[in-house]
């Protein structure tokens, strides 16, 4: 089997403000094929952007294990992880305007990364217009950031972050200012470079339509990778009816849970609130299936003092949203 373009086991990173520590990344695993498309999602703290700095070699690890294309991050030198950024990877930020130097035009900015490594002569310029050409803005070679929409300048930062040819390029909320019409040119972009180009992408968002644009989609909870949603193509039937016979496969989108490497997952906090799930549960096999209960009331005296106060207290709360997430899937409704 081919090495994944990025393999992360364990990933601990830890941030020290002042005398506390942040534990931003607690054990997370990822795995991520060459020439992959992909979405990192989650709420605001979950860890997404910081797991993007340290696969672009702008943090180091605190611990774990982080590979991108052969590098072992947490033992790459500063000289090497420098070069690890110049040559490996490619940004895109939020703000496009935050990789464009404003009295330069297009054109120029995209040679410019190429001219910083030392490459120069007709070769470059060449380069730099077939990017722009890659990402459809061809015609606006010659114009500067002032005179660029905010769409135009997230394309022409794109372009900016592949002059250097890297094998892997990390997008950072790159459709968090634009409308959605804009933003879908972004996508159609990002889609372009994989296909024509192979070229391996992470896309970190809060959009809630990211799936229809990637293959796949990373959900990080709490530090850690909690479940992995995949868009899938179903062949309609041939009996369908004619009014659906334009369009061959509808789109089928699956959510996954993850387990991490010593089979660890996450039970989201509303399934847990549903189901009176605190801190000790029951889990057992029957037939096939792999079933989580929680601990009945009578045998509660067997857990610590606190918890089982905790548990029973929990069950004699008025109705509120566990309640209903418990009616809910009692009725088979799990949304």
């Amino acid at each position: 089997m081919t090495e994944p373009m990025i393999l992360c086991e364990n990933l601990v990173k830890i941030y020290k403000i002042q005398d506390v520590e942040v534990l931003a990344l607690q054990g997370l695993e990822l795995t991520v094929q060459r020439g992959e498309l992909m979405g990192i999602v989650g709420a605001s703290g979950s860890g997404k952007s910081t797991l993007m700095n340290v696969l672009g070699g702008l943090v180091r690890p605190s611990a774990g294990k982080a590979l991108v294309d052969g590098h072992d991050l947490l033992k790459l030198s500063d000289a090497h992880i420098n070069k690890y950024r110049r040559e490996k990877v490619g940004f895109v930020w939020q703000q496009g305007a935050r990789n464009l130097i404003p009295y330069l035009n297009a054109l120029e900015n995209v040679e410019m990364p190429m001219a910083l490594a030392g490459v120069h002569g007709r070769n470059t310029r060449q380069h730099a217009a077939e990017l722009l050409e890659m990402v459809q803005l061809s015609h606006r070679r010659h114009h500067k950031l002032g005179q660029l929409s905010g769409g135009e300048q997230q394309r022409v930062a794109i372009a900016v972050a592949l002059a250097n040819s890297p094998k892997i390029l990390l997008a950072d909320e790159p459709t968090g200012e634009l409308d959605s019409a804009t933003a879908l040119t972004i996508y159609e972009a990002f889609q372009t470079l994989n296909r024509e180009l192979g070229l391996t992408i992470l896309i970190v968002s809060h959009d809630p339509t990211i799936a229809r644009h990637v293959q796949r989609v990373m959900q990080i909870r709490d530090g850690k990778t909690a479940s992995e949603t995949i868009r899938r193509r179903r062949q309609r039937p041939e009996a369908a009816p004619a009014e659906h016979q334009a369009a061959e496969h509808e789109e089928h989108f699956e959510e996954l849970v993850v387990l991490d490497s010593v089979g660890r997952l996450q039970v989201p906090k509303q399934y847990r609130e549903a189901l009176n799930l605190h801190g000790r549960a029951r889990m057992e096999m029957v037939d096939s299936h792999l079933i989580i209960r929680p601990v009945p009331p009578e045998e509660r005296h067997q857990l610590p003092p606190a918890l089982a106060q905790a548990t029973t207290q929990a069950e004699k709360k008025p109705d509120g949203r566990w309640r209903r997430w418990l009616n809910k899937l009692r009725k088979g409704d799990g949304r």
